[in-house]
């Protein structure tokens, strides 16, 4: 009988010790919802300070018995519902370059895309925003292609996505978080509600020039996608909807499940039929997307993928080309994959009056 109550005393002791374990990172992640998220900045540290020894008084007076667990249980289902309550907002004190939302509106062939970003640079944190009217024909798109932006670690990127519209230029998309006036990114915060969520929508001279010639140590890739003119407008349309949707219906930013890389692949799904985003490892770990996309067969370019990318790179002539109106032609010129582009591509920001006073509100 002995074996066997040891067994038994074996068996209890490790369930106790999972249960202590769920306790401790259930506490943990609650203190950190109140540091980062409780509505009242100041008594942040205060009230997270306060829930977490509080939960280990319980624990310690327990004597890490199921009550004490039942306490934190409690404790962290109270903390998760405040949570889950918060609401994103589009009324804040946003930092200038996102201070406005796009939007689009749609009659028939021709898009309007409103408050499509066109930045001024002088430094990176030097900039004077004009939000502009870009006008582009559905006819036109003619492709899709891809920025992968690394700023550190080889397995974290950022991408942007940008539609090319042959005469009419390129309207370069990326999703970001939304920064209210002294914040600044933390990868911590942003598995948080501490960030709203923002299409982004601008000319590549603003974008893409940002990350090559103004931001120190970061380095951006460039290729052309497989993706047919079909699919191409699919995922625009669907982008736009997006955008359009947030502008009344703000959304948190999620690092986890609502960033760049998670939309980009919903988005990418629809284009498919609708189906479901393919799970992938590298959609969480997106520094390694580009290779993801190269094994899926979604990159052009007809070369080993080392030496794509090698080929990829960008920032030595986008920092020759600079502020050049024809900055998204020099930046593909001879580039494995856009073989297909002439000296005739030229970016073009022009908006037709009439088509504006045209347009209905809201997409159609």
């Amino acid at each position: 009988m002995a074996p066997q109550g040891g067994c038994t005393n074996t068996k209890m002791i490790l369930v106790r010790g999972f249960a202590l374990l769920a306790a401790i990172l259930l506490t943990s992640w609650a203190t950190m919802a109140l540091y980062f998220d409780f509505p009242v900045a100041s008594r942040r540290l205060v009230a997270a300070s306060l829930y977490a020894t509080l939960v280990l008084l319980a624990l310690l007076v327990s004597r890490i018995h199921w009550g004490g667990l039942a306490v934190s249980v409690i404790a962290f289902a109270g903390i998760l519902a405040w949570w889950l309550s918060l609401q994103p907002s589009n009324d804040r004190d946003w930092q200038p370059d996102v201070a406005q939302t796009a939007w689009a509106e749609v009659l028939g062939d021709q898009v309007a895309i409103h408050n499509f970003r066109n930045c001024e640079y002088r430094t990176e944190t030097d900039y004077t925003p004009h939000w502009e009217t870009k006008i582009v024909s559905l006819s036109q798109l003619r492709g899709l292609d891809v920025f992968i932006t690394y700023w550190g670690s080889p397995w974290i990127a950022h991408p942007i996505v940008s539609f090319d519209f042959g005469e009419e230029g390129y309207v370069a998309m990326s999703i970001e978080t939304r920064k209210e006036v002294g914040e600044s990114y933390s990868a911590i915060r942003g598995f948080f509600r501490y960030y709203e969520l923002i299409y982004t929508i601008s000319d590549e001279r603003d974008v893409v020039r940002l990350r090559t010639n103004y931001r120190k140590g970061e380095e951006v890739y460039l290729y052309h996608t497989r993706v047919t003119p079909d699919q191409a407008r699919t995922i625009f349309l669907d982008y736009l909807n997006r955008a359009n949707r947030m502008r009344n219906h703000p959304e948190w930013y999620n690092a986890l499940t609502n960033n760049c890389t998670t939309n980009i692949a919903s988005h990418v799904a629809q284009a498919r039929a609708g189906e479901s985003v393919r799970l992938d490892w590298r959609i969480l770990l997106n520094g390694k997307g580009d290779e993801m996309m190269y094994e899926r067969g979604d990159l052009d370019g007809n070369l080993p993928f080392a030496e794509l990318k090698k080929n990829a790179h960008i920032n030595p002539v986008a920092r020759a080309a600079d502020s050049d109106p024809d900055f998204s032609h020099r930046i593909r010129s001879d580039r494995p994959g856009f073989q297909y582009l002439g000296s005739s591509n030229r970016h073009s920001n022009v908006s037709d009056p009439t088509f504006l006073a045209e347009l209905p509100l809201g997409m159609r």
